[in-house]
């Protein structure tokens, strides 16, 4: 089992400037994981200086960058806006090229006010299929999150309800698109965590271990105290001897033993 973690409980440091990708690099080596997720966000600086610092630390920590997060937005209604997206992917794609990152989180984009379920359908996978171009030249693999809500967005995800996902994936079925399983998420709009999970388990290749204090809300809290059903998913990866990435979603805000709390139970359900 390999574990890495997505640290949200230090967005707003991270992006103030008030601690730095290094220092989240030396947390996770003292919390024991294999590797570490980032956001996008975390990157305004892109300089080959800033970028070989942190692979020097991933080096030196023993630690593999797993996945970066990144928020594409490929339903936006203006088409200038949509090819912008187009180009900050490719990007971010050879950015996570450039950290050594096996995986790119990707997003279909915001449910924008106004537009047609056809029309997002299409954009998405447009979107998707150029990103795929990109990744498969640099050797990473993309991993489609059933997601909720991007930190930079102002709406909820276009992929709610899971319908929605799960034709779009239909729709790239015959692309190495991979799936990033969010264990809570679908938990939002009161669906069935576990049947969703059924229908795309041959497809994840990282697994988001997420949990929500209740069904019906967006409230994240310590992963193994909410109401997502970790140890099922867990239980039935084992049975299908699955060898991927687990990534831990942190976001209970409750700073390092947070992280200690949501570590420990992951190892000890596995």
């Amino acid at each position: 089992m390999k574990l890495s973690c997505l640290p949200v409980s230090l967005y707003d440091d991270v992006f103030s400037g008030k601690s730095t990708v290094t220092d989240w690099i030396d947390l996770a080596a003292e919390l024991g994981l294999d590797g570490v997720d980032f956001s996008i966000k975390f990157f305004p600086d892109r300089r080959e200086k800033t970028i070989n610092k942190i692979r020097t630390t991933l080096e030196r920590r023993k630690i593999d960058a797993c996945m970066v997060a990144c928020y594409s937005d490929f339903t936006h209604p203006d088409k200038t806006v949509r090819s912008q997206e187009w180009d900050n992917i490719k990007l971010d794609i050879r950015l996570a090229k450039e950290l050594g990152a096996k995986f790119v989180r990707v997003t279909a984009g915001q449910n924008h006010p106004g537009i047609k379920r056809e029309d997002g359908i299409r954009w998405v996978t447009e979107g998707f299929r150029f990103a795929l171009d990109e990744s498969e030249k640099h050797g990473v693999t993309l991993a489609y999150e059933n997601h909720t809500k991007g930190a930079p967005w102002d709406y909820w995800d276009f992929s709610q309800p899971s319908e929605i996902f799960l034709e779009i994936l239909d729709d790239l079925s015959s692309t190495p698109l991979g799936v990033c399983f969010d264990t809570a998420n679908p938990l939002v709009l009161n669906e069935d965590v576990l049947d969703l999970f059924e229908r795309v388990l041959d497809r994840i290749v990282v697994l988001h271990i997420f949990d929500m204090k209740e069904a019906g809300s967006f409230e994240p809290v310590c992963v193994g105290t909410g109401v997502s059903p970790i140890p099922q998913i867990l239980s039935r990866l084992r049975q299908e001897s699955y060898d991927g990435w687990l990534s831990i979603e942190e976001a209970s805000r409750q700073g390092r033993k947070g992280f200690e709390a949501s570590v420990a139970f992951v190892r000890n359900t596995w």
